[in-house]
């Protein structure tokens, strides 16, 4: 999908891989081409600091003297059609997380290594687990400590858990 925007073509893609670490990545258009740059910063206007790869993409692509660079990113969608596995049992609290309101967090800490973090939503006082498949399944790769998100939570066994999360800006959009 090619759309133009401000005279900058809009592309449809996936993830090819992206490394927070390095700040930068490469898409893959739906329609072929040469992959484009991802640098960090068009993922944080968006209001992410991460995204997992084969993630769906939309973005506002210009020419530099290096290739196309993705310039705005407009939506960001989880991997599809990959074997779910369910290590946590999350399907049981997931499996239609659409009717869950998204509630404004703060991540508290997030470890990858570990497979799982905590956030704080604004106004209440308990921790919001988050398990990085949850993370994945939303579109993300990691959460940075401080990042603002928004979460659709559960009640566990062991309290409260995220079941999808969203950058801060779909939060907002999703609540007005």
């Amino acid at each position: 999908m090619v759309e133009m925007e401000r005279c900058m073509p809009r592309i449809r893609g996936s993830i090819k891989w992206f490394d927070p670490a390095k700040g930068f990545g490469f898409i893959v258009s739906d329609s072929g081409g040469p992959d484009i740059l991802l640098h960090v910063n068009a993922l944080r206007n968006f209001g992410q600091s991460s995204v997992c790869d084969r993630a769906g993409i939309v973005v506002s692509v210009q020419e530099t003297q290096r290739g196309l660079q993705a310039v705005e990113v407009f939506e960001v969608t989880p991997p599809a059609g990959e074997n779910d596995s369910d290590p946590m049992g999350l399907a049981l609290y997931s499996a239609d997380a659409s009717h869950l309101p998204l509630e404004p967090a703060r991540v508290k800490w997030f470890d990858k290594v570990k497979g799982f973090g905590f956030a704080n939503i604004f106004g209440r006082p308990e921790d919001v687990f988050i398990h990085m498949e949850v993370l994945r399944k939303s579109g993300f790769a990691e959460l940075q400590p401080g990042e603002a998100v928004g979460l659709r939570i559960s009640d566990g066994e062991r309290g409260r858990m995220a079941v999808a999360i969203a950058s801060w800006e779909a939060a907002l959009n999703k609540n007005t």
